[in-house]
């Protein structure tokens, strides 16, 4: 099978989320898997072309042994000229894919690189599934842009030959956007219990980052969006005296800068340890050195439905996670399995000390990693193929 996988974000850089997992495996299964991507953070580049070249690259991100092709068209890199380049040179790499990759199928996600596929995929009688793992048009930067963006979206969703989500809330918002419930499906994130194992030894990433034995390390992984609640999270640490409770971060992004303040201003620099993008390869040890994973993000329209992948990377190493009483996750993992619900991202500290004094740390992380260990990556890649199939 031919797999032409279409979104608006960055397939190179980012760390790899569902569909790059489920792309990598399915090349090991031996089908053919191309990606059009598209260069999202160039806006961050201090120095940068006016007009790129359209670039073709080989990338691993999961796997080392398995490589697959990256096209990337070029674009205008002038803030809404971007998008209105984008209508030109990814319709043109586009049809170049479908005429000469010949696709048995197209994945497409986000919005405006899937509104493009549409008229080629009609023309070509090439099956389309969109696929949702977030709430797109929230994460566009402009938010005079977000209603026209999610007509589109919703039209997306209403012309797809099959709208797959990864969560049922997101199955529902796919629902509500248009698509008809008959042809909506839900297919899990997994966990790569290969990596992510008890076998997995944090002590050097403790021992790097001058975390005690006896410190209780709260952990957090991920792009910082401003709605991360990672802010309000630093500035509660500064207010109790317990030199135990540290609090690590991995990823950049947004809010970056703000973190850094605060850890200057509240005297934080050994408490809270910013640690930057790490590679993808190193996660696990990150994992096994935590204590708590949090995601104490804001409940807004971005995060309301959604699943991050990083919730069953937590869970798998045995780690319990303090969330916000986000819906979709508290659809997807309801009570007593690990997950402890916080009402705002302040809570996560006095929520942190009540584990701690009820001793109910390892006993929540034993629930969490009772909860993933049925979704194996394995399993939800046989899934995904066999939906495929369906089509071709």
């Amino acid at each position: 099978m031919k797999i032409l996988f279409l979104q608006d974000t960055d397939w190179i850089q980012r760390n790899p989320h569902q569909q790059v997992h489920l792309a990598e495996r399915m090349v090991q299964k031996g089908h053919e898997v191309h990606v059009i991507d598209y260069e999202i953070l160039w806006r961050n580049e201090k120095k940068q072309a006016l007009l790129t070249k359209r670039k073709v690259h080989s990338v691993s991100k999961v796997f080392p042994e398995v490589k697959i092709k990256v096209f990337r068209p070029p674009i205008l890199k002038i803030p809404i000229l971007d998008y209105i380049s984008m209508v030109f040179t990814y319709s043109r790499e586009i049809n170049y894919q479908v005429k000469e990759f010949k696709p048995d199928i197209i994945l497409a996600m986000d919005i405006l690189i899937a509104f493009l596929a549409y008229p080629f995929a009609k023309r070509y009688g090439i099956p389309v599934v969109y696929y949702t793992i977030d709430i797109d048009y929230r994460l566009i930067p402009y938010r005079f842009l977000q209603t026209f963006g999610k007509w589109i979206e919703s039209w997306n969703i209403r012309h797809a030959d099959m709208a797959l989500s990864i969560n049922e809330g997101l199955r529902e918002y796919t629902i509500r956007m248009g698509a008809d419930p008959k042809n909506t499906r839900v297919i899990r994130a997994g966990v790569d219990f290969q990596r992510l194992h008890f076998g997995v030894n944090g002590d050097e990433i403790r021992k790097n980052y001058s975390i005690e034995t006896e410190d209780i390390l709260l952990f957090f992984v991920g792009w910082l969006y401003h709605f991360s609640g990672l802010k309000e999270v630093a500035v509660e640490l500064s207010k109790i005296n317990d030199d135990r409770i540290k609090l690590l971060i991995v990823g950049d992004g947004d809010a970056y800068e703000d973190l850094q303040n605060i850890q200057q201003e509240y005297g934080l620099e050994n408490r809270m340890i910013l640690a930057g993008r790490q590679p993808y390869q190193r996660l696990p040890e990150f994992l096994a050195a935590a204590d708590i994973c949090l995601l104490p993000a804001y409940n807004n329209e971005i995060m309301r439905d959604i699943v991050p992948i990083k919730m069953y990377e937590y869970m798998a190493m045995n780690n319990p996670v303090i969330s916000t009483k986000l819906p979709g996750v508290m659809k997807e993992f309801g009570e007593n399995n690990g997950v402890i619900y916080i009402d705002r991202s302040e809570d996560t500290i006095n929520k942190t000390l009540e584990l701690i004094s009820n001793d109910a740390v390892q006993r929540e992380g034993k629930k969490a990693r009772k909860f993933v260990e049925r979704m194996s990556w394995d399993i939800i890649t046989d899934e995904f193929e066999t939906f495929l199939e369906e089509f071709t």
